[in-house]
């Protein structure tokens, strides 16, 4: 949500959408929130947004806008330093992340490190969906599915450490099977396919984002539905800017 908001900011400049006061805080939003994502170290927010950076370099490259691109270079780089030198979270984040990398193999670290109980998460999840490759096992049965492979397979883990799939793809693999995955590939993409002449930065980033948090969680079936309404909210937008309005209109449309 932090990448998002620090992408429809730039937006708001760089489309020069946001005149006098208005684009003074809007710059000061922005130089807040860049550092504030680098201060909660969240992993995938920090993926995100520099993936996001990374493919803005690229295209002012593209584009022949060598200045801004070394700008944008340099500060992609430069975040990192800063921040490994000023945010004890970050710092911490950096060396909890290679512990956390460092211990896949042993299967019971599973039981007290998130990114080993991901890595064992994705394993069961595959296991399950070998053993029901087309119509998956049920989202309702996903869980005592999951809690016997676990517990057949990788016994060393314990039942507190149990987690689904996370990662939306293997979760609706297991879920509804090779023929679900597809359906839902096949729908969620499909607007982004619509819209491929005449798509925007705002559909591109947050495709992007919500792309990269599938990898990484089951973002749309969280219990809390944030993941969802997040997804929803900010993939329609863009999609509602593209679309002809039914009367004449007068200002800015998403896009």
């Amino acid at each position: 949500m932090v990448t998002l908001a620090v992408v429809i900011g730039l937006l708001l400049v760089v489309k020069n959408l946001v005149q006098g006061r208005h684009r003074v805080l809007v710059l000061l939003a922005i130089a807040y929130l860049i550092p504030y994502l680098y201060l909660l170290s969240v992993r995938s927010g920090l993926v995100a947004f520099n993936v996001l950076g990374i493919a803005t370099l690229l295209w002012l490259l593209f584009k022949h806008k060598y200045k801004q691109a070394l700008r944008v270079g340099a500060l992609l780089l430069a975040l990192p330093w800063l921040s490994f030198l000023c945010f004890p979270t970050f710092h911490n984040k950096y060396y909890n992340t290679k512990d956390d990398v460092s211990r896949v193999k042993k299967i019971s670290s599973a039981n007290n490190f998130s990114l080993v109980g991901r890595v064992y998460s994705y394993r069961v999840g595959l296991q399950v969906a070998q053993t029901h490759p087309f119509i998956g096992v049920g989202k309702a049965d996903i869980e005592d599915e999951v809690a016997a492979y676990y517990k057949a397979d990788f016994p060393d883990i314990k039942p507190a450490a149990y987690l689904l799939p996370h990662n939306q793809f293997i979760y609706y693999l297991v879920a509804f099977g090779g023929i679900g995955l597809l359906l839902f590939i096949v729908f969620f993409y499909y607007p982004f396919y619509w819209a491929w002449a005449r798509v925007g930065p705002l559909m591109i980033a947050q495709y992007v984002i919500i792309s990269l948090s599938f990898l990484v969680e089951y973002t749309l079936d969280q219990k809390n539905q944030v993941g969802l309404l997040f997804t929803l909210l900010f993939l329609l937008l863009p999609i509602n800017g593209l679309m002809r309005p039914a009367r004449p209109e007068v200002g800015w449309r998403p896009s």
